[in-house]
């Protein structure tokens, strides 16, 4: 029985961390049930929906955690932002790889969650950190995350082969052609021929 004015509010036992655990000890982020779910939390159905509004909350979740940890916490400086951003693109090829079938999802499209923003804006303030402005430092962090998350997508579905391809000389390419410069060299659209 609740008491006069306070409403009812997720049970003790559940937490953020706590959905999180579960959902990653299911083994398949896919086929994964909010029933499931629940049982492994050993709570009601309707408790877990006070938490999370349903599957895709739960894999919001999932998102904000993962990022959360692999985003460095020291900031990016004018020396140190191209390392930091490969500790951060290491982490994402660590956590993202761990989790079967995240990899493959995140690559898809997608709603974005508050993950993706705090990603971004970390990545956009190693870029200004590079000595990008404000435009090419946006544009590099397109490069950067469409490039990462679609290597790891890939790499989860064997789409590249099924040798393990090494990550390190992916992303020492990646990084060597970033920031965004204006007018590359390789980027101007060629003439339309004429006959």
């Amino acid at each position: 029985m609740t008491r006069p004015g306070k409403r009812p509010g997720p049970p003790a036992r559940l937490s953020r961390g706590a959905i999180v655990a579960a959902a990653l000890s299911s083994g398949d982020l896919e086929s994964l049930s909010m029933r499931e779910l629940a049982a492994r939390l050993e709570v009601s159905h309707s408790a877990l929906y006070r938490w999370v509004s349903g599957r895709e909350g739960v894999i919001d979740l999932i998102s904000e955690t993962v990022i959360d940890r692999i985003i460095p916490a020291d900031a990016p400086t004018p020396d140190t932002w191209r390392e930091w951003l490969g500790r951060l693109a290491w982490a994402a090829h660590d956590e993202f790889l761990s989790i079967p079938g995240y990899a493959t999802r995140i690559s898809r499209p997608h709603r974005h969650t508050r993950g993706f923003f705090t990603m971004r804006d970390a990545v956009v303030a190693a870029f200004r950190a590079a000595g990008a402005d404000p435009e090419l430092a946006e544009q590099s962090w397109y490069v950067f995350g469409t490039a990462l998350v679609t290597w790891l997508g890939a790499q989860e579905q064997r789409l590249l082969g099924d040798a393990p391809l090494r990550f390190d000389l992916f992303l020492d390419s990646l990084l060597r052609g970033l920031p965004a410069r204006e007018t590359p060299e390789y980027g101007i659209r060629p003439a339309a021929a004429t006959d």
